[in-house]
């Protein structure tokens, strides 16, 4: 776990791969290429998935990755032990983050997604290992969500001590909004799952993000 923390804190760039834009064949070339360009997390998203398809994808995916990258299931504890992922990823309406605890206990990392200030900071009171906040701007992800007020992302990233990773239709065009409004990680579905070029599209966006890092 200790080795899963220190990737975790180092991580500025997450890549959400979603069925629904791909299917798992072209999914794992996608994760393959945008781990070896330097993405320091990868969740696989699949809603509609079967259990076979999705557990022999994150066992390759562990395989390939070799601690490299962290590499995180969404929604299902019991996928995460099946395959013995780094963690799970779960939403506001999945099961709540301390029965994730009870079923995972401390060997494996749980995200959760916010929408608000006040559900980050109950994610962090109650033990999340990081959060992935937005959507920040429209998405197709999440069809049915506004984009935020960017002034909330300054107020999470001030106030919330552990990871936060921004989410929502960020992209190459449009990542400097976030930057500049305390951003210092990044998690993208499309703009790398639908990229010509993953590996540079991938390295472009550590760039912006190492440079916001470092206070640049």
């Amino acid at each position: 776990m200790i080795h899963k923390k220190r990737i975790l804190q180092a991580a500025r760039f997450y890549v959400v791969l979603d069925s629904d834009v791909a299917d798992f064949k072209k999914l794992f070339g996608i994760f393959k290429k945008t781990v070896d360009a330097g993405a320091g997390i990868v969740q696989l998203r699949s809603k509609y998935g079967s259990a076979t398809d999705i557990l022999d994808f994150s066992k390759k995916a562990i395989e390939y990755a070799q601690g490299r990258a962290l590499f995180i299931v969404n929604d299902r504890a019991d996928f995460a032990i099946a395959s013995g992922c780094d963690g799970v990823h779960l939403g506001q309406d999945d099961v709540s983050l301390k029965q994730a605890r009870a079923i995972l206990g401390f060997k494996f990392l749980i995200g959760i997604s916010c929408q608000t200030l006040d559900q980050a900071r109950r994610a962090q009171k109650d033990g999340a290992d990081y959060i992935g906040f937005g959507s920040v701007f429209k998405t197709q992800t999440k069809p049915e969500r506004q984009q935020m007020d960017l002034k909330l992302l300054l107020k999470v990233s001030r106030e919330i001590k552990i990871p936060v990773f921004f989410i929502g239709g960020i992209t190459l065009d449009n990542i400097s909004q976030v930057m500049i409004n305390g951003g210092q990680r990044i998690a993208v579905t499309r703009a790398i799952c639908e990229a010509k070029n993953v590996a540079v599209v991938t390295k472009k966006f550590l760039f912006h993000c190492e440079e916001r890092s470092k206070g640049v």
